[in-house]
């Protein structure tokens, strides 16, 4: 498969996993917890300003996917996910959260960091439009700069999901498929797997091969663990199971970017 398609299919993921979202938060009229976490009380409108944000998500997703202002929208849906994570969810989880010792405890919070850095490494996947006829809004300088971070944000969040693997064997190890034989096995072999490609991606090493192995292990995990969850147990906690798979699936994708878009110099394209 050429990095051209990788690329392409990466962004389809994406953008797709992201409308899925943005449509989970119409129909349960609430923030989901891997955008807001569930302190909505100083909210008004609640309701209101989930459908609202349900519709920027998925209007997000249509622009990515038929590539319409992909790399301004991406640019402005990573800045606002990396401020929300930086400006509220770190803060919730310091202040509120009595468990935030705990690195399970910030599950949501780092799958906001990778979609944030997901949005980044989508709009560095997309050529400069005419800049030079076009004048660029100080907002989309400023976030320009952060489209190398995108595939490290992206990173950091695959090596803590690493950690609690090992962590939280336990756990995850009854996530495996009953069918598949030697879950402890499959759960410490995920957990080197996520936490060496996420290392392999920020150090700059076989970051083509490490990304598309990644995004194809996840891609798994999507098919045979978070689907067959989320038809068995739809609506279980506002379709927790239905965002995981999402989430999955926005993560395959980016790591598809990653592979498609890295230069031969080791760099992202900008």
């Amino acid at each position: 498969m050429s990095m051209v398609k990788l690329t392409r299919i990466g962004r389809l993921f994406y953008a797709i996993a992201m409308a899925g979202v943005g449509f989970q938060q119409f129909f349960y009229s609430d923030f989901h917890p891997m955008i807001l976490p569930p302190l909505h009380g100083w909210i008004h409108g609640l309701a209101f300003w989930a459908w609202v944000t349900g519709a920027a998500l998925m209007a997000a997703g249509a622009a990515i996917i038929f590539e319409k202002k992909a790399r301004t929208i991406s640019l402005v849906l990573g800045g606002i996910l990396l401020a929300l994570f930086c400006f509220y969810y770190i803060l919730y989880e310091f202040v509120v959260d009595p468990y935030y010792k705990y690195l399970g405890q910030w599950g949501d919070a780092e799958k906001e960091l990778a979609l944030s850095g997901g949005a980044f490494v989508i709009a560095g996947s997309f050529p400069v439009v005419n800049s030079t006829v076009q004048k660029k809004l100080l907002l989309t300088k400023v976030l320009e700069k952060l489209i190398p971070l995108g595939s490290i944000f992206f990173s950091i969040t695959m090596i803590s999901f690493g950690i609690d693997h090992f962590l939280y064997s336990k756990h995850i190890a009854l996530l495996v498929p009953s069918w598949i034989p030697n879950a402890f096995f499959w759960t410490y072999f995920a957990a080197v797997a996520l936490i060496g490609s996420g290392l392999g991606i920020i150090l700059k090493i076989w970051v083509k091969p490490i990304a598309s192995l990644l995004g194809l292990m996840i891609f798994l995990w999507f098919i045979l663990l978070h689907i067959p969850r989320a038809i068995a147990i739809p609506f279980a906690n506002e379709g927790n199971e239905a965002t995981s798979a999402l989430s999955a699936l926005a993560f395959s994708g980016i790591a598809f970017v990653i592979a498609g878009s890295h230069t031969r110099r080791g760099r992202m394209h900008k």
